[in-house]
């Protein structure tokens, strides 16, 4: 069974730094976008960052110039490497992917199961 496997949140201080890691476990044919989603307590949830296969990246306007999301194509991983923590970047953070399972299948998104970011003030 195909599953995104996040690792690296945690509680952090304002101005502190984290890496998210979403690995791709179980066999695919590839993976096209790969991104981030994140939802705060009481909010909808919101598009964080989006890395296309060759390495085009978008961001939310409120994350700009302090996250940067990379991915490794043949570690099927997903990176977002967050500076400058806000407590207003306190969310629950989902990695999300587009992932073809075999050549002749079409493009399915999958989630992972959310990784908890905490900054304090």
């Amino acid at each position: 069974q195909v599953q995104l496997v996040e690792s690296g949140g945690g509680l952090v201080q304002a101005g502190g730094s984290l890496r998210l890691s979403c690995k791709v476990s179980g066999n695919i044919f590839s993976a096209n976008i790969m991104g981030w989603y994140r939802q705060a307590p009481g909010m909808e949830r919101e598009l964080v960052a989006t890395v296309t296969v060759g390495g085009r990246s978008t961001y939310a306007d409120s994350v700009k110039g302090r996250f940067t999301i990379s991915r490794d194509n043949a570690k099927k991983t997903v990176y977002l490497g967050m500076n400058s923590l806000e407590p207003e970047d306190t969310a629950i953070y989902y990695c999300v992917a587009d992932l073809v399972l075999t050549i002749a299948t079409k493009p399915t998104r999958a989630w992972g199961q959310g990784t908890q970011v905490t900054v304090s003030s």
